[in-house]
């Protein structure tokens, strides 16, 4: 015969078995709590760093852009600053192709010309660095007059041509990079 445990010891085992197993299901629970929450730091942590590359990726555009901008602003401005040096010397060269003209004496004739020609490297030399830093010049003549390339400084009737055309250039213009530094100083047709 097989004895039978008491209905105590009965309850206390499947109790004990009951306490036990909901003890197990609390800890699973716990445990994919803490896992829920794990995943959630970790999903927060890489969208900070995936904002973080997106905020330095355009710091870093921006800050080229930036970089780039200056820089053409600085080559603008020196080659303003360029601009007067060039009209000077081009009002020498034509002084010193005057006075060849003029001058009779051999010797003032060869010292003109010494100086014609090292004005006239300077000259060439200058604005070859300003055409390798992207200046160009514009000479108007026979244009229609345009105040956005254009400042007129006179008018005078002109035979034969319309009335606002550029009929003479007193100072080219010049552009860097399609921009105007300097609008074409000139004489339009009345």
């Amino acid at each position: 015969m097989t004895e039978k445990p008491a209905p105590e010891a009965e309850e206390r085992t499947q109790t004990e078995g009951e306490r036990e197993q909901q003890e197990a299901e609390e800890l699973v629970e716990r445990d994919l709590d803490e896992l829920g929450e794990a995943k959630r730091e970790r999903d927060e942590y890489l969208e900070l760093a995936q904002r973080t590359r997106a905020d330095f990726e355009n710091y870093r555009k921006r800050v080229a852009k930036e970089t780039s901008e200056a820089l053409a602003r600085g080559k603008a401005e020196l080659a303003r600053e360029l601009l007067p040096v060039i009209d000077n010397l081009e009002r020498a060269l034509q002084v010193g192709v005057d006075a060849r003209a003029r001058d009779s004496a051999t010797r003032l004739r060869e010292s003109h010309e010494a100086l014609a020609r090292g004005v006239a490297m300077v000259h060439d030399e200058l604005r070859g660095r300003l055409e390798n830093a992207g200046v160009e010049s514009f000479d108007p003549v026979g244009e229609r007059f345009d105040p956005q390339l254009h400042e007129a400084l006179s008018t005078r009737p002109e035979e034969g041509t319309d009335p606002g055309v550029v009929v003479e250039t007193l100072e080219k213009g010049y552009r860097l990079d399609g921009q105007v530094l300097r609008p074409a100083r000139v004489v339009v047709s009345a």
